[in-house]
């Protein structure tokens, strides 16, 4: 199998940031879409994105900015998405039809809030894109790390095997090991809700509980991720996979988690309002929660998810983080 010669990324966040550096050491060239023009002539002029992980420094050679997406999408026939799921919808609908046809690879790890669907769903409904095209990039794999070059790992999941192998071929460098599997369901639903659990480790801290009910609290959620995915799309999978378990554990426990300083700052008594206000970047978790919970308890017999449920009544319903954590400690073991 070969690498991708070049292709387009969508995002100029810190993820999106991060996956361009991978693919610039790999000698890939990349057309990248920003929405600030300001950062778009940055990194045209010096290689570096002035708004995330600005110590990066890039091939000018190899990458071209731009504030246009059609001129992005049209760019290459492999696109990467890396929009943080807020803005998925106002950024890509009036697109759609621009990706038929291309090869997809999502790196969101969130939902659309429009809709409540992951990427896959909404690109299949409203872009008509067909599973063979679509892939998802996911793994435990923070982009500070990898502005380091931080030993990291990612897992390329895609029904086409094919195009799975070559995009592993052009993550695949010295500092991040890719693994590659066909679960694009689970896959997608694991990195959304690993930052709804991130969201309650961080109420959960902020409230002053320790480590040992952090343990009690992340061994309980990768359970209820083992019974969601099983009620959303049946197959055989290893919940104890990086993409499953390890995603989780380094969002709840790492502090460059924005999902657990989301939720911390909510155990702390800030209001949803007040946190939004705090977190710079987008925390993900607290777009998701609201359709998650609703997905749960939507199915014929409603799945039993006490921390998605606990999360949705705090961020959702602004309960009280202190009354609804107390009975969540009754409902662990």
């Amino acid at each position: 199998m070969f690498k991708h010669q070049s292709l387009t990324v969508l995002g100029g966040g810190s993820f999106g940031t991060a996956l361009v550096k991978i693919f610039n050491d790999n000698e890939v060239t990349v057309t990248w879409y920003i929405k600030e023009d300001d950062g778009v002539k940055a990194i045209n002029t010096v290689g570096q994105n002035p708004h995330y992980l600005s110590s990066v420094q890039l091939n000018t050679n190899l990458v071209h900015a731009t504030s246009n997406i059609e001129e992005a999408i049209a760019a290459s026939s492999t696109v990467v998405i890396a929009i943080p799921s807020a803005f998925i919808h106002q950024s890509l609908h009036p697109s759609l039809d621009l990706l038929k046809g291309k090869t997809i690879f999502s790196a969101v790890k969130g939902m659309v809030p429009e809709t409540g669907q992951i990427i896959g769903d909404y690109l299949t409904e409203y872009g008509a894109i067909e599973l063979k095209d679509f892939g998802v990039i996911s793994g435990p794999c923070h982009a500070e790390e990898i502005a380091l070059e931080r030993h990291s790992y990612l897992t390329v999941s895609a029904v086409d095997i094919l195009k799975g192998d070559q995009m592993k071929d052009t993550l695949s460098n010295a500092y991040i090991r890719v693994s590659t599997g066909n679960d694009i369901i689970g896959t997608e639903y694991a990195a959304v809700l690993k930052n709804v659990y991130a969201i309650a480790a961080g109420i959960a801290s902020g409230l002053g509980y320790g480590d040992n009910f952090q343990s009690v609290l992340i061994s309980n959620a990768i359970r209820e991720m083992k019974r969601y995915l099983g009620r959303i799309y049946k197959m055989k999978r290893n919940i104890n996979q990086s993409t499953y378990l390890g995603d989780l554990l380094v969002t709840a426990y790492s502090d460059h988690s924005r999902n657990k300083r989301f939720g911390h700052r909510l155990g702390q008594g800030m209001t949803v309002e007040e946190t939004f206000k705090a977190e710079k970047m987008i925390a993900e978790g607290a777009y998701a929660v609201r359709p998650v919970y609703l997905i749960a308890k939507s199915q014929k017999k409603a799945l039993r998810t006490p921390i998605i449920d606990a999360v949705y009544k705090v961020v959702e319903k602004g309960a009280s983080a202190t009354e609804t954590f107390e009975s969540l400690k009754e409902k662990l073991n």
